[in-house]
């Protein structure tokens, strides 16, 4: 009897892994040319990860990536070796990832590459999880958003700076009614990327945390190594971003609410941005919305603009149809 006993605790044991095991999600990436990639793989194969981490794991990884941005490229060997020793697979192609995976984060560091690589994501209807930029401009994000909303299938994107917690809580009004805010962060420029987009974004997710969508005109001043940016929103409330390019390197802000000036959140790490992603995983539901990811961009376009035109203010909306009309005729060339 005590062989039987012992037998079927056994068996229990091996149903109970079998089962535990076919229920880890299997999360691939593309692109190992950011320090995103490492750090979300370190949070998800750990030994012993977060209790919201857990149940996911990184089974496999396309390791391109820039080929033109050295500061990228030069990143992926490493980048690979150390995949490799946390148990990731590194596989050839997009193609080949997609039939080990059960959803993706697009990490390529190069926006320039996100509307191609996120093709053949979308048509295999896996969701998706695209890093910050979803793009090198506005005309490839709004693709990329029609291209999803096409083929159905869950997108999101969002820098690491959104979910911190001092910004998510003043995003959920703990401290009153934002009467208005002032973000900053690094803003140095990639030649391939409009300004911004490569690294100020950080602080204008801040701000956009912080404000919500509903701006609707932008301008901006520049100088050699600052630029500020100042959005004036439908509501007659004012945003401003302020992108640094000497000094070091500080990210976060300042919310003027109704119970006074609130300190925003800077960087901390790549954690609370991971748990958003395993919730999306799990639910499809997207934590920032396609509309505010499009203002946002748009916010940085109309930005460029008024700088071309040595600061004059930009309509929000003017700049946005333009980018749409250029996206349209991008994706009817893709199409044909």
């Amino acid at each position: 009897m005590k062989t039987k006993s012992l037998v079927m605790i056994c068996l229990m044991c091996i149903v109970s892994f079998v089962m535990q095991a076919q229920e880890v999600i299997k999360v691939g990436i593309i692109g190992l040319d950011t320090s995103h990639a490492p750090a979300f793989i370190g949070l998800l194969n750990s030994d012993d990860p977060k209790p919201e981490h857990q149940g996911f794991r990184v089974v496999a990884a396309y390791p391109y990536g820039s080929k033109t941005i050295e500061n990228s490229y030069k990143r992926i060997p490493e980048y690979t070796e150390r995949a490799k020793k946390n148990g990731v697979e590194i596989v050839s192609s997009i193609t080949e990832l997609l039939k080990k995976v059960d959803c993706v984060m697009l990490e390529t560091n190069d926006g320039t590459l996100h509307l191609e690589q996120a093709i053949e994501v979308l048509e295999s209807g896996k969701p998706m999880f695209i890093d910050k930029p979803i793009a090198a401009d506005l005309v490839d994000a709004i693709a990329i958003f029609k291209l999803a909303d096409q083929y159905n299938v869950p997108i999101f994107s969002s820098s690491a700076l959104r979910f911190v917690p001092k910004n998510v809580e003043l995003r959920n009004g703990n401290y009153g009614k934002v009467l208005g805010a002032d973000a900053y962060s690094p803003a140095p420029c990639e030649p391939s990327h409009p300004d911004f987009s490569w690294y100020g974004i950080h602080g204008v997710e801040i701000l956009y945390t912080i404000m919500g969508t509903g701006c609707k005109e932008v301008s901006r001043m520049h100088s050699e190594g600052t630029d500020v940016v100042t959005g004036l929103w439908e509501d007659g409330r004012i945003g401003t971003f302020r992108g640094n390019r000497t000094g070091k390197h500080i990210y976060g802000g300042t919310a003027i609410c109704d119970s006074g000036a609130v300190i925003a959140g800077g960087y901390e790490g790549y954690a609370c941005l991971l748990t958003e992603i395993l919730k999306f995983f799990k639910t499809k539901v997207v934590p920032v919305s396609e509309a505010e990811t499009l203002e946002l961009f748009t916010f940085m376009a109309a930005s460029n603009e008024s700088r071309r035109l040595g600061g004059k203010p930009v309509s929000m909306e003017q700049t946005f149809e333009k980018a749409q009309k250029k996206a349209l005729k991008k994706l009817n060339k893709l199409n044909k």
